[in-house]
């Protein structure tokens, strides 16, 4: 049985780890021996946006260029947007990043919120 140290989230745990010979059939015990103190609960998840539909005949998706979080929605259904008019803030990587209209046209419909985590490719909006 060896001992050994981990930090996890600046905890630190002592776990015993017993080494199985190649072929045994003998299961370690389900329960540690040693007392484990509870790991702190994560901060609850952004909402996700929900999956949105195809877009429609004559209508240019928007989408995200990376995975990240939207910080900032700057549209509405309606609005006229000219080319290059940032319409999402999304943060990736600690850094805010703008999302630009990719052409002149008309907000069809916003398919994503503030403080949804997106993938990359995802469509955050389409234009008409």
């Amino acid at each position: 049985m060896k001992k050994y140290q981990i930090t996890v989230n600046g905890n630190v745990y002592e776990v015993e780890v017993e080494e199985v010979a190649a072929g045994a059939t003998e299961q370690a015990p389900a329960a540690p021996k040693a007392p484990v103190t509870p790991v702190a609960k994560a901060p609850a998840a952004a909402p996700k946006a929900a999956a949105p539909a195809a877009p429609a005949a004559g209508t240019k998706p928007v989408t995200a260029p990376m995975p990240g979080t939207i910080l900032e929605v700057k549209v509405t259904v309606g609005q006229s947007v000219k080319r290059g008019e940032p319409l999402f803030i999304l943060e990736a990587m600690k850094m805010e990043n703008e999302i630009p209209a990719p052409e002149d046209g008309v907000i069809a419909s916003v398919d994503t919120t503030k403080g949804a985590s997106v993938a990359s490719g995802a469509v955050l909006a389409t234009l008409k």
